[in-house]
């Protein structure tokens, strides 16, 4: 037993001491038992990284595997092209990427699983290729081209392979589209076998058209599809901001793409002044035979599905807004 009330003050004055150096100790020592959250603003997955050494965004440009990383990219691209073919149309494709300057890079998607015969040219060589049989344009947009992976690019083209462009130039194009403040565009097409949607025909003495008049009772609105805001998608191009919201449009399990082109108007504001079609720089649509009846009859079952989906989720959406504005009403 303490006797001495001093003795008593001392010991709780240096246990008190004790308590307070061992808290100050304890945080400046990181715990060996939890991982820290740095920024709960990082990417998912990425919440434990410092934010300095978070990377979120990709590219396709491709790497030396010697030297210095500063070394390998003497010009980046600024600019995406993408044709999804098949080797047969190999001719059409060559003349196709000779249009495409250097400041675009060259992505094939390849649905016939033969990719090394294309080395007979020359700029296959600095192509990036991919390969999955059997496989639609849209099912490769989807799985390769997220917004991430193609930031760098001003401009994403993403083309049919049965394109012909004996009068279209790419840089002449790019600089109408900025002319224009187009963020959805597509070239002109000149009639051939099977006519385009009148937005889409080629007009004469004009650079570019963003409306048109179709038959009385096809357009519900003259600012939206298929009168104005409406492109199709055998030769769409689309800027990064654009994209960013097209490809999350994109259905997983539907890969014809069918529908999208009446959906597109969706991503941009105002559609009818931000989409439209470049007459100046326009192109043929060769319509080589691909689908068979099987196949035609799923793109238009797509068309219906993407179309219900996307009338659910816009019912969905306006039937949370009105609940949540009579609920602060109340």
């Amino acid at each position: 037993m303490i006797k001495n009330p001093n003795e008593c003050i001392k010991i709780l004055i240096t246990v008190s001491i004790g308590i307070v150096f061992g808290f100050f100790i304890g945080l400046s020592i990181p715990s060996l038992q939890s991982t820290k959250i740095w920024t709960p603003s990082n990417p998912r997955g990425a919440e434990r990284l410092p934010r300095g050494i978070v990377v979120p965004e990709s590219d396709l440009y491709l790497r030396r595997l010697w030297g210095l990383p500063s070394d390998d990219l003497p010009r980046k691209p600024n600019y995406l092209v993408t044709f999804t073919v098949g080797y047969d149309q190999r001719n059409n494709i060559d003349m196709a990427v000779k249009k495409f300057p250097d400041s675009f890079t060259i992505l094939l998607f390849h649905y016939d699983g033969r990719t090394n015969e294309w080395d007979e040219f020359e700029w296959s060589k600095r192509a990036i290729h991919i390969s999955a049989t059997k496989q639609t344009k849209w099912w490769y947009a989807k799985r390769f081209l997220h917004p991430d992976i193609v930031a760098p690019y001003d401009y994403i083209f993403v083309w049919d392979e049965d394109l012909g462009v004996e009068h279209f130039n790419a840089e002449e194009y790019i600089t109408l589209v900025r002319k224009y403040g187009l963020e959805i565009s597509q070239p002109a097409i000149k009639p051939n076998k099977i006519a385009p949607w009148k937005m889409t025909k080629r007009r004469n003495n004009s650079e570019v058209h963003k409306e048109t008049k179709e038959r009385p009772g096809v357009c519900s609105d003259p600012h939206l599809p298929p009168c104005a805001a409406f492109v199709e998608i055998m030769a769409p191009v689309f800027s990064r901001d654009a994209w960013r919201c097209v490809w999350h449009m994109i259905q997983n399990d539907l890969v014809h793409g069918w529908g999208l082109d009446f959906a597109l108007h969706k991503c941009v504001d105002p559609a009818h002044e931000k989409i439209g079609v470049v007459d100046a720089q326009w192109i043929v649509h060769q319509t080589v035979p691909s689908l068979r009846n099987q196949e035609r009859q799923r793109c238009k079952r797509e068309w219906t599905i993407v179309s219900a989906r996307m009338d659910n989720a816009e019912k969905a959406y306006y039937k949370s807004l009105m609940s949540s504005n009579l609920t602060g009403q109340r």
